[in-house]
């Protein structure tokens, strides 16, 4: 790679990153630098990633723990915006870990993709990405909701209904919230969005069929794992101690234990 090509990436990063940063501190956005440490993170990041998979991508063992590293740095984000108690740790790592599970072993045992280190880390990788803004999103939906509507959720109680049927319908409403980007980019796929997974797979020199069929196996893989942990997370919180008025308010973490 040339030093032309390099200065001139460099160049388009900064004017991003300036133009992000100059809207969110205009709109007054908390945090509004946050993407400027999230920059510099993804840049490291992805030059460890390069590294590590010019030697793992043969070696499946290899491919295996470069996931679970990926799995668990997701399960550490999500849990961060949910609150962070251990309760919320183990449940954000059940539902991100067996809905990530299920998915691969349908594609790969059902013979669907070869298992290869290259599939496996390809699919793998942008499932686990996915399971974890889906479980973030609805816990925190979640949250919202139940601190928002809590008027109805104690009639409920006071009908003598259990916590979870008290809130089942604003769960429903957050899950399906939460899975909104999901089944969006599914719909929208080849006339609004190029997608990755299929362009990465034509330049690596597979026909447009194959790397269609690729691509449909992933969205779908998308939506079964999106699904899978939002049911998870719903099933497994508590939502009404989460979202008890002046708990809600006087803590600005979101809490789904």
């Amino acid at each position: 790679m040339s030093t032309s090509v390099l200065l001139a990436t460099a160049f388009a990063l900064a004017l991003c990153l300036t133009l992000t940063l100059a809207l969110r501190r205009a709109w007054s956005i908390p945090k509004w630098a946050d993407p400027a440490v999230a920059l510099v993170r993804a840049l490291l990041q992805l030059a460890i990633l390069a590294s590590v998979l010019s030697l793992a991508i043969t070696n499946v063992a290899y491919v295996f723990l470069a996931l679970l590293v990926m799995l668990g740095f997701g399960i550490w984000t999500s849990s961060r915006r949910l609150g962070g108690d251990a309760r919320t740790v183990v449940l954000v790592a059940i539902s991100m870990s067996t809905a990530v599970a299920v998915s691969v072993l349908t594609v790969f045992l059902t013979g669907a993709l070869s298992f290869t280190g290259q599939n496996l880390l390809a699919f793998g990788g942008i499932i686990t990405g996915n399971a974890m803004s889906v479980v973030t999103l609805s816990g925190r939906r979640l949250s919202q909701d139940v601190a928002q509507h809590w008027g109805e959720i104690e009639g409920w109680l006071g009908l003598g209904a259990t916590n979870r049927r008290a809130v089942r319908d604003i769960a429903s409403k957050a899950m399906s919230e939460a899975l909104i980007p999901n089944v969006d980019q599914t719909r929208v796929t080849g006339i609004v969005t190029m997608p990755g997974a299929f362009v990465g797979a034509v330049f690596a020199g597979a026909s447009p069929l194959e790397a269609g069929r690729f691509q449909l196996l992933v969205l779908a893989g998308i939506m079964a794992t999106g699904t899978i942990a939002a049911a998870l997370i719903m099933w497994g919180s508590d939502p009404v101690a989460a979202g008890r008025p002046g708990r809600a308010e006087n803590n600005k973490e979101t809490h789904v234990g």
